[in-house]
């Protein structure tokens, strides 16, 4: 795909909407789909904490050169007061059909409601119209068999069975007891292409994903129902895997989630590109995004956490999950990064407890008060947090602010989470085929570069219009230039005195 640049710009509407205009100079290829993000009003900490072990629950136990990317354009809010969720749509069956599916980086099967299904919600609190697909009704629709080598490769993200009718069936069980089960389907995925100078709509690819017949637990409320799970995992069946495997897309993706009051941010398919960016490795052979967390450090100050603490096992180890709103440290390592927080602000704020979490009442800006955090990976890669990465703000008490730490303790588990509240305002990127992790710092609101690999083998650098690369013979100076236009939620309000504990 060419170069992208995108700019996005916020508007107030009740509805969220998204419109490209594309300029394109050169020649490539690449696939737009719109993700969207919708909020619920404020919550307190023990919910966030409450969806978290519910999201943590869904982390599920060569290729083709690509040649071309896939943008999604993020909308909504990043704040830990209003629960998000993040979704996209997409287009399946023929006649294509639309629907709403929650990207999750911790699974890896795409699946949405079928016609029939036991139990699964009809309508959406999210203001949205839920639909459900009807195999039969599709013309390029058609079932897995038991035999097909696919059904194997969907037995490594479930349980997979067959059924009387010799199709492929799965069963998906999360932590917090709700799941689906139902049998996979091979038919057309449609989507936009850049191609040349045009944006080609309604191209299509051959996609296996799963159908649901039936859903049990917290998938069965409307207040946040959506059509499906969109899995971004690095199973066979996932289906960045399966679009890399045809030459469609990179085995990567990335993300950069705003964290001001605009939010918005950007997720694509393929490496988004940025000098300072730091890559650490991938733990092998994790059915999650694990890497090596192997200390942390406040004010450059290591703190005396026993590394066994950090290593990878079969219940320790890190995971980056942008799924997750909140961060996880394991109870070995929580308690002496908030001892030495508290110590070392413990002049300048009035420290206080609130159901169990450490709070600060103080009239100062927290980016004077309160240190930088770093944490320290395999590679020599590092991660460093601002105050507003680890602190959350509460509602006033006679007219001082109240920050609590928003990382928090997973009691009895070795588990180490690295959700948005330390993610945000980063771009980061997931290279499956090269088996790294790499973030760095950025304003999420501005455009970003995007590299790929094309099926000569050609490195190609898509210049978003903020680094000019001509002098670089390894690289095409295509350039795209989309302009998003996004409409946010009419009204994103700020709880001020709501409890958040």
């Amino acid at each position: 795909m060419p170069p992208a640049r995108i700019l996005v710009a916020q508007a107030i509407a009740a509805a969220a909407v998204l419109l490209f205009a594309v300029s394109v100079d050169g020649e490539g290829k690449g696939m737009v789909l719109s993700l969207e993000r919708a909020s619920h009003d404020g919550v307190g900490v023990s919910q966030l904490r409450h969806r978290d072990r519910v999201r943590h629950g869904r982390l599920l136990q060569q290729q083709q050169q690509p040649s071309g990317v896939v943008d999604f354009s993020v909308e909504g809010t990043y704040d830990p007061y209003l629960v998000g969720l993040y979704y996209t749509r997409v287009k399946l069956g023929t006649p294509a059909k639309e629907f709403y599916v929650q990207i999750d980086t911790g699974s890896d099967v795409l699946w949405v409601s079928c016609n029939p299904c036991k139990g699964c919600p009809s309508s959406s609190g999210l203001q949205i119209e839920l639909e459900f697909f009807d195999p039969p009704s599709s013309s390029t629709a058609s079932p897995i068999s038991c035999s097909d080598q696919r059904c194997a490769l969907g037995a490594q993200s479930s349980d997979s069975g067959c059924s009387g009718q010799n199709q492929c069936g799965y069963t998906f069980q999360y932590g917090d007891g709700s799941g689906t089960s139902g049998y996979y389907v091979y038919d057309s995925m449609y989507f936009d292409s850049v191609v040349g100078s045009s944006l080609a709509s309604n191209n299509s690819a051959p996609v296996v994903f799963g159908c649901s017949t039936s859903q049990t637990g917290d998938l069965t409320k409307p207040d946040r129902a959506v059509d499906g799970i969109f899995g971004f995992g690095q199973q066979g069946l996932s289906v960045i895997s399966q679009l890399s495997s045809q030459g469609i897309t990179p085995y990567s993706f990335s993300h950069c989630l705003r964290g001001e009051s605009g939010g918005g941010g950007i997720l694509v398919l393929g490496q988004i590109v940025e000098p300072n960016m730091v890559f650490t490795p991938l733990v092998p052979s994790q059915p999650h995004y694990n890497v090596n967390l192997q200390s942390i450090a406040v004010n450059g100050q290591t703190l005396s956490i026993d590394s066994s603490v950090f290593a990878t096992s079969s219940n320790r180890g890190t995971i980056i999950d942008s799924g997750t709103t909140l961060a996880y440290l394991a109870e070995e390592a929580y308690d002496p990064f908030v001892t030495t927080i508290t110590e070392t602000v413990s002049g300048s704020v009035r420290p206080l407890l609130a159901k169990g979490n450490q709070c600060y009442l103080t009239t100062s800006s927290v980016s004077e008060i309160f240190p930088q955090v770093t944490l320290n990976f395999a590679g020599g890669a590092s991660m460093i947090l601002r105050p507003q990465d680890y602190l959350l703000q509460q509602n006033s008490i006679g007219g001082v602010a109240v920050w609590c730490i928003g990382i928090q303790k997973i009691q009895g588990q070795g588990i180490t989470i690295l959700g948005d509240l330390v993610l945000k305002d980063k771009i980061v990127v997931y290279d499956i085929a090269g088996q790294r992790i790499g973030w760095a710092n950025y304003d999420c609101s501005s455009s970003v570069n995007v590299s790929t690999t094309t099926s000569t083998g050609k490195t190609e650098f898509f210049n978003a219009g903020q680094v000019d690369n001509s002098n670089s013979a390894d690289y095409a100076p295509f350039k795209l230039i989309p302009s998003v236009v996004v409409a946010l939620l009419l009204h994103i309000a700020f709880f001020g005195v709501a409890p958040l504990l």
